[in-house]
């Protein structure tokens, strides 16, 4: 919902064998990573995406101005509710991982958007699973995956998405929350 620095160079510093010859250099180019959306570029994938081919959106915030960002996009009609809101914590240039954080966002959220959205939280590396165990337990949505983080627990690599599922589907259960089948859209049916 915003240009932002999205920064990855510090996981340069973690002691790692590259399986690709350009992992050790997109890490290095990304002291120079800007990650561009102005509001020209948002209004106009809104309208050409959204209010043209009927797509459901998952709004990506970074940061705090990327919500207030999004009810400026609200008020201009260009989007309608109920929004799906994606919090986005521990990349640098956007939100740290810290659950003071993520209360606050979702307070924010509450105030602009009132019950017409939904959220879901995703956090990088070894702060997954703390980050998503919270928002579940704040009413929201997880989301897990080897694109987010590579672990399983404190230094223990996963290995495969399903185990962070599985992990993930244990504690939200134990929080009271049920947890949603796999679902399979057709075309055109959202």
């Amino acid at each position: 919902m915003g240009t932002m620095n999205f920064a990855l160079y510090p996981m340069l510093g973690k002691d790692r064998d590259w399986l690709h010859a350009w992992e050790k250099l997109f890490l290095e180019g990304t002291d120079d990573l800007v990650f561009k959306n102005t509001p020209r570029d948002i209004a106009r994938i809104l309208r050409s995406l959204g209010m043209e081919r009927g797509a459901w959106f998952e709004f990506e915030c970074y940061d705090l101005s990327h919500l207030y960002m999004l009810r400026h996009f609200a008020d201009r009609g260009l989007i309608q509710p109920p929004y799906f809101i994606q919090l986005v914590f521990g990349v640098l240039g956007g939100m740290g991982p810290d659950p003071e954080n993520l209360s606050h966002m979702v307070r924010i959220a509450d105030k602009l958007f009132g019950g017409d959205y939904l959220f879901s939280v995703l956090a990088a590396g070894r702060f997954q699973m703390p980050l998503i165990t919270m928002a579940a337990a704040m009413g929201g949505h997880v989301r897990v995956g080897l694109q987010d983080s590579l672990t399983i627990a404190r230094g223990q690599l996963a290995r495969s998405n399903a185990e962070q599922v599985v992990k993930i589907r244990e504690i939200v259960e134990r929080l009271g929350r049920v947890v949603m089948p796999p679902m399979r859209c057709a075309r055109g049916s959202g």
